[in-house]
């Protein structure tokens, strides 16, 4: 389920927004240098660089492997789940970032910004849930009966 949780904001050491911020930093530094050599176009595909989420990913990981190891257990798989599921989630948001790009192509040379951004960022939103809504339908929403009619019982061969 997509959902905020404020309190999560108390378990992140400050450190591990250094580190989000240096990340984040570098990469908008290296789009600029690019977009000064080769120019705008050229600079605006390093723009769409994930900045934070290398970091965060990294972070996610070590912090649920962290809690898992604090009961006395091996944290390994909680921490891996917890950076691909946080992955999975980028990836549709990516998606949805394609979406409002092309809102903005199309859009914007004929239509006034201050109306094409909020249309653009409702189209994000729209295709990154709905895009999150079938995957967790897919993967999530099986029903225990209609489970095992993908698995066929094995029959004798008599």
């Amino acid at each position: 389920m997509v959902e905020i949780k404020l309190s999560t904001l108390k378990e992140t050491k400050p450190h591990q927004y250094l580190v989000r911020f240096l990340f984040g930093g570098a990469a908008t530094v290296l789009a600029g240098l690019v977009a000064r050599r080769f120019g705008p176009a050229a600079g605006g595909l390093f723009l769409a660089f994930p900045a934070i989420f290398p970091a965060s990913v990294t972070l996610i990981e070590s912090h649920e492997k962290e809690l898992k190891q604090k009961s006395g257990h091996d944290g390994t798989g909680r921490g891996r789940m917890a950076a691909s599921i946080d992955a999975s989630g980028a990836a549709l948001g990516s998606i949805g970032l394609a979406g409002f790009a092309v809102v903005l192509w199309r859009l914007l040379p004929r239509q006034n910004p201050w109306l094409v951004i909020p249309v653009a960022t409702i189209a994000w939103s729209v295709i990154s849930f709905a895009l999150w809504e079938l995957r967790k339908r897919r993967l999530f929403g099986r029903h225990p009966h209609r489970a095992a009619s993908h698995h066929p019982p094995a029959h004798s061969a008599q």
